[in-house]
């Protein structure tokens, strides 16, 4: 019955983990290799990657045949990457499972543990299915890429920043934060320069933009990210590096998507608090909730809550969220739902008014 449910017929599909996985590590200079069947690698470049067309990755499907899949020949695979590997040098190497290899149980971690050996490059494993979103795809990438990489920060340097922020105002007016932005891929944000507009509205309000993961940031800047004093988490993709760093390195977060004047205003007040206070902070947490809202939004669910927010502000409108994507439930806010299957989905929209949704 569940398989059954996870059957779409009217709503168009999400990209699959595996591409999630592909997109987060585009820009980095990796080698990223989807185990699947010769052609699979076109689906993700022809109709999930945009950057394709303006610079190349080293994106590759390992071409699995019907006999590797029945036989389960792990060694090719692992010759052949070891080889390409030598070849281009890459800054590291991830592999991304898909349907067959997850029925034929393919141990993606054995094999990573393998291949380092071999190459002596950093190699991630990745137990992508095919069968979940680019959401949890992507989670597993920063968030790997975070206990990989990131290095502990110098405690001394870290406490004379507090210190000095510590003898500012409230608010830190004129001390320059470093902040990390966490969860953008173009699967979100796509190229239309609303990364970059981000950026811009940090810079402008005294924040030193550590990295962004992962556009417009190559691997050197998303090693420093441990030197930031605040991470602003963008998309669900983010928040696994995010907890991770403020495990490791106490370096605090705030959720939310900056849409909208006020909205904005709000998240870089909320950044700046977070510095002095260390505890993490959802910025769209207070929003109105209302049993029959005039307006649905339906999507990933930090950014569905964030234009929520900005909407019910702004405009004075009743907003509730529909979060059709893998997320924590405790970013969604009471009264908004997290439906992954159309049958759910459909059920949710009948009576809605007015729908907000990826097209």
């Amino acid at each position: 019955m569940k398989i059954m449910k996870q059957i779409a017929s009217r709503i168009s599909i999400y990209s699959a983990d595996a591409f999630g996985i592909c997109s987060a590590l585009y820009e980095l200079g990796g080698l990223c290799v989807m185990h699947d069947a010769s052609g699979c690698n076109s689906t993700y470049n022809t109709h999930d990657e945009p950057r394709w067309y303006d610079f190349d990755s080293m994106v590759y499907i390992s071409g699995l045949s019907e006999m590797e899949a029945i036989m389960g020949d792990d060694q090719k695979f692992i010759d052949d990457i070891v080889y390409t590997a030598k070849e281009l040098s890459p800054n590291f190497i991830a592999m991304a499972g898909t349907p067959i290899p997850t029925m034929i149980g393919t141990d993606f971690k054995a094999i990573a543990n393998i291949i380092e050996k071999e190459t002596n490059i950093p190699t991630f494993g990745f137990d992508t299915t095919g069968m979940h979103s680019y959401v949890s795809g992507a989670y597993k990438a920063f968030e790997a890429l975070a206990k990989r990489f990131l290095k502990r920060n110098d405690k001394e340097s870290r406490g004379e920043k507090k210190e000095s922020i510590d003898k500012e105002s409230r608010e830190v007016k004129n001390t320059i934060i470093k902040v990390n932005i966490l969860g953008a891929t173009p699967l979100d944000f796509s190229i239309n320069k609303s990364v970059e507009a981000m950026v811009d509205l940090l810079k402008e309000n005294n924040f030193e933009v550590i990295s962004t993961w992962a556009m417009g940031s190559s691997l050197e800047y998303i090693k420093n990210a441990g030197d930031a004093d605040v991470n602003l988490v963008v998309s669900y993709s983010g928040m696994g590096a995010a907890k991770y760093m403020y495990e490791k390195f106490n370096i605090p977060y705030v959720v939310g998507t900056p849409f909208g004047k006020d909205f904005a205003k709000k998240i870089v007040k909320d950044l700046k608090e977070v510095v002095i206070t260390k505890e993490n902070k959802i910025s769209y947490i207070n929003r109105k909730i209302d049993k029959n809202p005039q307006i649905t939004i339906v999507g990933e669910s930090i950014m569905s809550e964030s234009l929520a927010y900005a909407i019910s502000t702004e405009k004075n409108k009743t907003v509730n969220v529909i979060s059709t994507l893998e997320t924590d439930k405790n970013l969604l806010l009471e009264g908004d739902k997290l439906k992954i299957y159309e049958d759910d989905i459909e059920k949710e929209l009948k009576n809605s008014k007015i729908i907000i949704a990826d097209p």
